[in-house]
Order: structure tokens, then sequence, then C-alpha cells
């Protein structure tokens, strides 16, 4: 069991999501970087799929009722144990009684807590994730909230850390082009200079403005039908700043999708702040 003392911006808890509920009109959610949360777990010697933390920036402070291991990974958020400081991505062993207190990250804008036995809350749809689009799974934590966790797994991790790369002043990002490429004048603009993550970017999505190059224009007036969107889909509403779908993106939408980014790429988007410069690279096409 670990409890919540402190919560930043926002902290929920997230597994590897809920798919296969599109036909309910329920979207996947679960971890907006599900590679940091694999990390996280492999780490603390969990299954990758198992449910941790998801901290926006920091400022996540709790408190280990038992003996427990931990990690820390995605977002660079300097963390200490009972005051001491600790490493990024690597195995940290708290007594009963201790505490853990993440900062506020310099680079990056997500990091993940995992707890060995994995957050072992009611799933709702067969996942812990809270989506914040449509309200589904557990809420957001708040100071006070008691979280148990499973019964630890048969296997020790057998790594001390995880070292990892930061991140690059210019993002690099590969996509598909289309499906609905072809109802801009030129598409190629996309991967024409580069673009930067404006403020308005949640676990929806990132919403995207140019920095250099030409604009994205639409070939006509005519309306889309509203069709199925993906994750990663590289959504063009009329003023032409793009948005590419995360973790809690809608099921459909009714603007063209120009580009679909790369599985593979959809992390690099969650750990993108405001600010970060984006640069596509075509991959091919849907």
């Amino acid at each position: 069991m670990i409890v919540i003392e402190e919560v930043g911006p926002t902290a929920t808890v997230q597994d590897l999501g809920r798919p296969g509920w599109f036909d309910s009109g329920v979207g996947p959610a679960g971890a907006a970087d599900r590679g940091a949360l694999r990390l996280a777990n492999r780490l603390v010697g969990n299954p990758e799929h198992d449910a941790g933390i998801e901290v926006l920036l920091g400022g996540l402070v709790v408190r280990a009722e038992e003996r427990t291991l931990v990690a820390v990974t995605g977002a660079r958020a300097p963390a200490t144990v009972d005051g001491t400081p600790v490493g990024h991505a690597g195995v940290l062993y708290l007594n009963a009684g201790q505490v853990l207190r993440l900062g506020f990250a310099q680079a990056g804008l997500r990091a993940y807590l995992g707890v060995r036995g994995g957050i072992d809350i009611a799933p709702v749809l067969g996942s812990r994730s809270y989506d914040t689009l449509s309200g589904i799974g557990p809420p957001p934590l708040r100071a006070g909230t008691r979280l148990p966790t499973g019964p630890p797994p048969l296997n020790w991790p057998n790594i001390d850390q995880a070292p990892q790369p930061g991140l690059p002043d210019l993002m690099e990002v590969r996509a598909l082009l289309g499906p609905r490429d072809d109802w801009f004048t030129d598409p190629a603009a996309l991967f024409t200079g580069h673009w930067t993550v404006g403020r308005d970017t949640d676990r929806v999505g990132a919403r995207l403005e140019r920095a250099d190059g030409p604009a994205l224009q639409q070939a006509c007036a005519t309306e889309l039908p509203t069709e199925g969107v993906a994750l990663g889909s590289v959504q063009v509403p009329p003023g032409g700043q793009p948005v590419v779908f995360l973790a809690d993106h809608p099921i459909t939408g009714g603007y063209p999708v120009i580009a679909v980014v790369l599985d593979a790429d959809i992390d690099l988007f969650a750990q993108a702040r405001p600010g970060q410069r984006i640069r596509f690279r075509c991959a091919g096409t849907v």
C-alpha cells in the first residue's frame, strides 16, 4: 500500500490501456509514454502492462506503508527518499514510512512511478487507466488517496538502473502520409521546415504551430463526413494548425487526417512540452 501525500499539476493511474472497445465508443487511453511505463515496470520486476502512476511535470509525494520497490522513469523529475537524492530510472527500495518526493522536471513532460506488484485497483473495462476525455477509470489522484499494490511477482529485477537519453532540441518524428492527404493543396508541406508544440496540449492531443515552412491549406471547403481516427493521427482543422492525437484521443473526427505518426514515435509526443520543436519525416503512405 502507498499513500499519496501531495500531487503536482495532476497525477493519474495508467496501464497500457483498454483496447477493443471502439465499437462501444470507448477509446484505449493508457499511459501517454508507453515505453516509460514499460521500463518502470521492468525495473521493479512487474509485467509491462501493470498499472503505475503518470505524473505531469512532477510534484508527487508518496509514502510507503510497507517495504516496497519503486522506480521513476520518463521525464527527469529530481527525486528524493526522505530528503536524500536518488537516481533516475533506477530501482529504489522504500521501507515502511519512507517518503518519495518528485520535484519538477526540467526536461520532458510526464514521469512514471512503477511500484512492485502494480497499482491494484478495480479495473474498468479491463483497464485501470483513467481516460481524461470520457472520465472512465479511477479519478485523478489527490492528497490522502491510498493505493493498494498487488502481490509481488516471482522474478526480481536483475538491473539496478537503465540510463536514458535526453530529449533533443529538435525532435524528429516519422509519419505515414494519408489517408486524407489528397484534401490538401500541398500535403508535403507537413514535412517542410519544423513545427512547435503549442500551449494547448494534453493527453487528448498536442496542437502544433508553424515555426517555419509553408502552411497546410485544404484544397476545398467541402465538409468531411465523421470517420474513425487512430492514435497518432495528425488531424488538420480549417485554421491549418495540426493536432496529433495522443492516448485519450476521440475515436471519431470530422477534420481530414493528413498523416499518421508511426506507433514507435508516439511516445516522443508524450514528453514534448509547449515550445518543443518538431520535424516530421515521411515514412511512406498509409
